[in-house]
């Protein structure tokens, strides 16, 4: 039998690496073709100098958009899904919910097509207006055109199954221990290990990294508060997060080095998350493989992955609490330290990639076998 061909669309491509979706789609890609897999990426045009043909063992297909942070995955999908529809893949790997309309291209053309639904984009402060409308209808689309969603958290399940009556399978994101830490790389941004928390993520309103900062600015703390992350494009909400005055505040912009990154999750006295809208967040299993103590929104999202109270303390959506949190972490050191000690137990299978990959292909094998049968 020929080799099984899986095109994934919906990311900004390959090997690039912005988000969650560039992450998952960098760890299935590179594990799928050392399994005999052929697998193409849809990228962004512009988003690539260089346009190589294919890199490790990765088929690329570049397709040109608008780029605008509302229209560019939307218009690339919707080129993607026409280019997919012509292909010789025997199964297609869509992520974004946004791309759930398009869902009827494949299905007119019985290309099998999964779908990785994320978080509740339309409840994200950046979708206002039409775009939360288009978002809740493109839910719907996807449940009505794919052959099959997943969700990845259990709590993100249940969200879809009583919002819009559908079935879907768990597949979490994976993460591992980031290998090359150094502590001597600290010096780079002046911080000491212990003396020093850390935020990750994109600077997007759901993320809440601007109550953190004011809550952070209002408290006692003595320690630094390191900012990892940025927006490719021009942004209020990114601007406002730059504006913060404070000399305990080190903005370090995007970091693409794994090694730098590694560092400072390694080495920080802790984590803060504050994501709110998606499920199973990569950077916060990122935090776990790096032995961070984590400090969380409280979201069911976050609770699921902290397995509620025994791995993560919490904080609610308000400045005052996140001051008073970070009062109470600087005078209790010792429950911090306690807490490092154990948070590697919180990593259980279905957070590795070798489990999520086994699961993404079991499902992709089963609707290509369904395609084959009907044929």
């Amino acid at each position: 039998m020929k080799p099984l061909s899986i095109a994934i669309i919906g990311s900004r491509g390959y090997p690039y690496v912005y988000s969650g979706y560039e992450t998952l789609v960098k760890a299935l890609a590179e594990k799928f073709t050392t399994q005999g897999v052929e697998v193409t990426v849809y990228c962004h045009s512009h988003l690539f100098n260089e346009k190589p043909k294919e890199v490790n063992g990765v088929k690329l297909v570049y397709i040109p958009t608008i780029p605008s942070k509302i229209l560019s995955q939307p218009v690339h999908s919707f080129f993607a899904f026409w280019h997919v529809a012509f292909s010789k893949a025997d199964a297609v790997l869509v992520l974004n919910v946004s791309n759930g309309p398009f869902g009827i291209i494949t299905r007119l053309f019985r290309k099998p097509t999964m779908m990785n639904v994320d978080g509740l984009e339309w409840l994200r402060p950046k979708w206002k207006g039409f775009g939360a409308t288009y978002f809740k209808w493109s839910a719907k689309k996807a449940v009505k055109w794919m052959d099959l969603l997943v969700t990845d958290a259990d709590e993100m399940q249940k969200i879809y199954k009583e919002q819009f009556g559908a079935t879907s399978v768990v597949i979490t994101y994976g993460a591992e221990m980031s290998k090359g830490a150094d502590i001597q790389k600290l010096t780079d941004w002046g911080l000491f290990k212990n003396e020093y928390y850390l935020i990750v993520g994109r600077m997007i309103p759901d993320n809440n990294a601007d109550l953190i900062i004011e809550g952070f600015i209002a408290s006692n703390s003595t320690k630094k508060l390191v900012i990892v992350g940025d927006v490719p494009y021009k942004d209020e909400y990114a601007n406002k997060i730059y504006s913060y005055k404070d000399e305990r505040l080190v903005f370090t912009g995007y970091i693409t080095d794994q090694n730098s990154l590694a560092t400072l999750y390694t080495y920080c006295y802790v984590y803060l998350h504050g994501h709110e809208f998606g499920g199973t967040n990569p950077t916060l299993l990122k935090a776990l493989y790096n032995q961070c103590a984590i400090a969380a929104l409280d979201t069911p999202f976050s609770r699921e992955v902290l397995q509620e109270d025994s791995f993560g303390y919490y904080f609610t959506k308000n400045v005052s609490s996140i001051r008073d949190w970070f009062n109470w972490a600087e005078e209790n050191d010792k429950a911090i330290q306690n807490r490092k000690s154990i948070i590697a137990d919180a990593i259980i299978p279905k957070y590795t990639w070798q489990k999520v990959t086994e699961l993404y292909l079991y499902h992709l094998k089963a609707l290509a076998r369904t395609k084959r049968e009907l044929n």
